[in-house]
């Protein structure tokens, strides 16, 4: 990551040519955690997901109540019986499957809520960010929170106070 920040600026730098560039950071952490409706979001997204977790847990422990059970009986089954058991089992194990890429699955329930609820949230920001940088005329505004790579960074090129300005929220 280092070196892809510092190929950028190089880059950058060739680009712009002798012109003055001007870099910013923020700290989306500290801007998001700044704003109400992100929390509540947050909040929304835990309780659906413990909410989802659980029922997911408890059809995967009936599937393994249902195997212990088994376990235990087989030995005064027919094979015809022992069939149907090990059909009912694997037929609950794979609803638990299934439930689970309902909810947690790349396009299950819980990453459609979260788009719904986040994405609105993060334009806001994005808006924000950029309409800080073209009235302060910046090239780049990196985001502080997500990269290890910044070892020092002066406070005063950090125009996160100034993003939360523009989205109504004063710090």
């Amino acid at each position: 990551m280092k070196k892809f920040l510092f190929t950028l600026v190089i880059a950058l730098g060739s680009i712009l040519g002798a012109n003055a560039q001007k870099f910013a950071l923020v700290d989306m952490d500290y801007i998001l955690s700044s704003i109400p409706n992100y929390e509540m979001a947050n909040e929304q997204l835990n309780q659906l997901s413990q909410r989802w977790q659980k029922e997911v847990e408890a059809v995967a422990k009936e599937a393994e109540t249902m195997y212990k059970n088994y376990q235990n009986e087989m030995v005064f089954l027919t094979d015809e019986q022992k069939k149907k058991k090990e059909s009912e089992i694997v037929a609950k194990e794979k609803k638990a499957a299934e439930l689970r890429q309902k909810y947690f699955g790349p396009e299950g329930e819980f990453y459609k809520k979260r788009q719904t609820l986040m994405r609105p949230i993060q334009e806001d920001v994005y808006n924000a960010i950029k309409k800080v940088s073209e009235e302060r005329g910046y090239q780049c505004i990196f985001d502080r929170a997500s990269s290890a790579d910044i070892i020092f960074a002066s406070p005063r090129i950090d125009v996160s106070n100034e993003v939360l300005e523009k989205l109504g929220f004063s710090k």
